[in-house]
């Protein structure tokens, strides 16, 4: 793990961000347009990324001497209402969660979700919610996250 060091993403990371992006959902198998999907995606990140809306960290490989990105992942905090489980008054989203498939299974993904948690205690955010693929669940769930009974649901329009 020596080898690997965590960083804040910053707006020269767009592109990688964007190709983690379309990996990921090519990953869980989900049908999409990557170009219209790109075109959508990158002026979003780019401007989210600079305006603090999205937070994001990247993993970089140095073991070659040049420092390469190798996974990221970052957050969206949202305004939340207080509730009968949870009194602040924002919630962390997770998302974009990617590793490199030569990368995968030696804790890189931890690596983000560790930076993410110790931002989001520094920030006073007390809960996380995120959508977990079946790849990522079991880290998910060993790092103490738990599925909702109940389930949230989408209606395009």
């Amino acid at each position: 793990m020596s080898d690997y060091r965590v960083r804040a993403a910053t707006p020269a990371d767009v592109d990688t961000l964007v190709h983690h992006r379309i990996g990921m959902f090519s990953d869980m198998g989900v049908a999409i347009d990557e170009a219209a999907l790109t075109r959508a995606f990158r002026p979003w990140v780019a401007d989210a990324l600079r305006t603090g809306t999205y937070r994001a960290w990247v993993v970089e490989d140095r073991e070659s001497g040049l420092a390469s990105i190798i996974a990221g992942g970052g957050i969206t905090v949202l305004p939340w209402p207080p509730g009968p489980r949870y009194l602040s008054d924002r919630l962390a989203f997770v998302y974009n969660l990617y590793t490199e498939p030569p990368h995968r299974r030696r804790g890189v993904a931890r690596l983000i979700m560790n930076a993410i948690h110790e931002w989001c205690r520094a920030n006073g955010i007390k809960s996380i919610a995120l959508n977990a693929s079946e790849a990522g669940r079991p880290l998910y769930e060993a790092m103490g996250y738990r599925v909702s009974p109940h389930a949230m649901m989408f209606l395009a329009l």
